[in-house]
């Protein structure tokens, strides 16, 4: 466990200091996401016929590829990280705390990587404009396709609202450590601010995180999402109660992958070892075991489901969709990053932070092709023979592929502006972390399933008036011994 005190300085380090590799990390990726951009206006000016989609009955191919899979990926990162970071809050999980924020941008910059598969998807984007909205008040009524955007819209609401009052308590007691060029920012988030706010504040967002946790099973990535599919009795490949449970535990293990790999990266950027502790990798490496587990079992029910004592429609997708080489390299790789999370929770001494870097990257990767393949098999498979007999298949053109590519620069690209503006870390998770030290770490061992209690271990309600008036009282002496210690020196590597 990491013995070095945290201190507000370590959390605005990336604020203050820039090295090369910020530059070199920032020109490479904005060169990617420039370049993919083109190739996006490529497609604007000749149309979705540069694609390898197709209508069916003409090429015999599918409506719907890798933009429709990507895009359920990219909504169920999101899903998955603010899913994640409200857990965090709600059920007091404190050791997790350093990285709440982290799933939370990651939750904003993957909501918006799914937007924009919408209108790249859509071929003309001004369609949202002259045909989407004029008729939502009649197609929210009854399309699963309207429900889908109704609750992104409010996910994404909600979740820039958590945001936003978490980083007032933060900008608040910041503001005297962060560049000048930030601080008319910090003036405007900060409007208003009187210490008094801080429970109110806080018990708004526990109930935020209720409305999060109630409503992810519900209505987004366990409902509405799946709902786009299983309610097609025309597609076996999709037709199921299954999905809804399928949906939401591969939003949990990609999300849960995306929050340790940045995590990885900002631990060795900014000699974070003491605040995003190996502890902390260790305990999301289970839980991506626990989520990746749910993830390769309700595969199996879908299998056995499908080929045993089924319709020959169903077993004719399901067949298709397991000797596929797509298919079957997601799988294995599941199962390899399984039994190394087994392998270290029986050894400990197998675990290690690159490796479960590695584990978390092949994940993202399996759930990335397994949904492209689930869109792509769904639709070449109907259950009815209109067009039976018009050969065709489907496999990703250039420019279809480019956009997995372009959206992870531009998602890469929004953290590392992000790095510049606003703390990564709650500075809850700085507090927290130095009263465990003086405390022997005896807060960090005990949780309570009370709201009250929940909201008390991340400096909630009952906690506020205590760490607010905690901080004011050392701040001074923090400042003094971080600007004589060797902490003030270090910088991004």
């Amino acid at each position: 466990m990491a013995t070095k005190e945290s201190t507000p300085d370590d959390i605005v380090r990336p604020l203050n200091n820039t090295s090369k590799w910020w530059y070199i990390a920032f020109g490479v990726t904005a060169a990617i996401s420039l370049a993919w951009l083109t190739i996006y206006g490529y497609q604007l000016d000749r149309g979705l016929a540069v694609t390898n989609l197709s209508d069916w009955g003409s090429g015999g191919g599918v409506t719907w590829g890798l933009y429709i899979g990507a895009f359920i990926w990219w909504v169920g990162i999101a899903h998955g990280g603010i899913i994640l970071s409200a857990a965090v809050r709600l059920f007091g999980m404190k050791k997790y705390q350093p990285v709440a924020r982290v799933a939370e941008l990651l939750t904003i910059a993957a909501l918006a990587m799914a937007g924009l598969y919408i209108l790249v998807h859509m071929g003309r984007p001004d369609r949202v404009v002259t045909s989407v909205l004029p008729s939502y008040p009649w197609t929210v009524q009854t399309s699963p396709l309207a429900w889908d955007i109704t609750v992104i819209t409010l996910y994404f609401v909600m979740t820039a609202t958590y945001l936003g009052l978490t980083i007032r308590y933060d900008a608040a007691r910041l503001g005297d450590k962060i560049p000048w060029y930030l601080t008319p920012l910090y003036s405007v988030i900060t409007i208003g601010y009187t210490k008094a706010e801080d429970e109110i504040v806080e018990r708004m967002v526990w109930w935020l995180a209720l409305g999060i946790i109630v409503m992810a099973p519900l209505l987004l990535h366990g409902g509405v999402i799946p709902w786009l599919f299983s309610v097609l009795g025309s597609m076996p490949g999709w037709q199921g109660a299954v999905q809804g449970p399928q949906f939401l535990s591969i939003a949990l293990t990609s999300a849960i992958s995306g929050v340790i790999i940045i995590s990885f990266l900002l631990r060795r950027a900014y000699d974070w070892e003491h605040i995003i502790t190996e502890d902390v990798f260790r305990g999301l490496t289970m839980w991506l075991g626990l989520f990746g587990l749910l993830f390769v079992w309700l595969q199996l029910q879908q299998v056995i489901n499908a080929v045993y004592a089924a319709g020959v429609s169903a077993e004719r997708v399901m067949l298709a969709t397991i000797s596929h080489p797509v298919y079957i390299m997601a799988i294995g790789l599941m199962l390899v990053v399984l039994g190394y999370i087994f392998a270290q929770a029986v050894k400990p001494s197998v675990f290690s932070i690159p490796r479960s870097l590695i584990a978390a990257l092949a994940v993202l990767w399996a759930t990335l092709t397994e949904k492209i393949l689930f869109v792509v098999e769904g639709l070449q498979y109907p259950d009815f023979s209109l067009y039976g007999g018009v050969p065709g298949a489907y496999f990703p053109s250039f420019v279809e592929m480019s956009s997995v590519v372009g959206t992870i620069a531009l998602c890469t690209l929004i953290f590392l502006v992000i790095l510049k503006v606003i703390p990564v870390v709650e500075l809850h998770a700085v507090e927290e972390h130095a009263h465990g030290e003086e405390g022997g770490h005896s807060e960090t061992t005990h949780d309570t399933d009370e709201p009250g209690g929940a909201v008390a271990t991340d400096g909630g309600p009952t906690a506020a008036a205590d760490t607010v008036q905690t901080y004011d009282e050392e701040v001074s002496t923090t400042d003094h011994d971080a600007g004589t210690g060797s902490d003030r020196e270090v910088t991004d590597r």
